[in-house]
């Protein structure tokens, strides 16, 4: 028998990701008290899911800190024991930054689960971290949503049970005067090429614009970065996605944010894209 754990943080998408599990046909059960889990686990596999008449691809069971803590803490024990009971076991992780949540939890004015006393929304996360961590350290299938819409999180649930995880790439574009972005995975700082800023005619202008491309398409440091940077992103994303991430994030610096990083970050889009791989494009400095 097949079953998922569904787990994770408060707001990181677990009800999306049990919906997306439901319409490709999994039974699922959301906020399963951790002591019913062996009998169900149990009962499911005798019946072979047959539920109406028809038969399942498995069970999704969602799991939160709403569970008691030492429950949480034995939970990967007994996983360990529902597998060498013959039972597929497998974990889905979701997670994002402690910012986005801040964020979601405001925005759809719901209650986290552990607020409540003396907590702060803040500290009821970084406290609901450390109850996960033990279920977050033995997941198969981890999946941050810090950057995904509801729509991209479905495709990552349904692609992480194929074993073809796939990373989103944001590629983002700044100036290091506005200052830095933050929750970024890997950031270069191109102001060591030639600058179209002190060119009266291109200053106006962005990297998306044809004469500032033709100026730094004459350079040979910025052809060499270039193919620099798609060498690296070619060899290290992959590894990424081995690892199991589902987002990327990379932000490439210039002082103004609006010619070098620009041309070079829609150069480092295009070629991505060729390769397969979903990329998001974001220039923080332009309209």
């Amino acid at each position: 028998m097949h079953l998922l754990i569904v787990s994770g943080l408060s707001g990181a998408g677990k009800s999306v990701a049990l919906r997306t599990l439901e319409d490709i046909g999994y039974y699922c059960i959301d906020n399963l008290p951790l002591f019913l889990l062996r009998e169900l686990a149990l009962g499911l596999q005798r019946t072979r899911l047959g539920v109406a008449g028809e038969t399942r691809n498995g069970a999704a069971v969602g799991i939160d800190a709403r569970n008691q803590p030492e429950f949480l803490a034995d939970l990967p024990r007994l996983i360990e024991e529902l597998r060498n009971q013959g039972i597929d076991c497998r974990v889905i992780f979701l997670h994002a930054d402690t910012h986005t949540l801040i964020r979601r939890f405001s925005e759809t004015r719901r209650k986290h689960p552990l607020t409540g006393g003396e907590l702060s929304l803040a500290e009821a996360i970084a406290q609901e971290c450390d109850l996960m961590e033990p279920l977050g350290r033995i997941a198969e299938i981890r999946l941050d949503t810090t950057h995904t819409n509801v729509h991209e999180l479905r495709d990552l649930v349904r692609e992480g049970l194929a074993g073809t995880v796939q990373a989103s790439v944001l590629l983002q574009s700044f100036g290091f005067k506005n200052g830095v972005p933050e929750a970024v995975d890997f950031l270069f700082d191109v102001r060591c090429l030639p600058n179209p800023h002190w060119q009266e005619e291109l200053r106006p202008l962005t990297g998306r614009d044809a004469p500032v491309i033709a100026f730094l398409e004459r350079s040979p440091e910025v052809a060499q970065m270039s193919a620099d940077l798609r060498q690296f992103l070619d060899r290290w994303i992959p590894r990424f996605e081995t690892d199991g991430r589902s987002y990327l994030t990379i932000a490439v610096g210039c002082t103004g944010g609006r010619h070098r990083s620009v041309y070079l970050v829609d150069a480092l889009a295009r070629h991505l894209d060729a390769k397969g791989h979903r990329v998001l494009l974001r220039h923080r400095e332009l309209p």
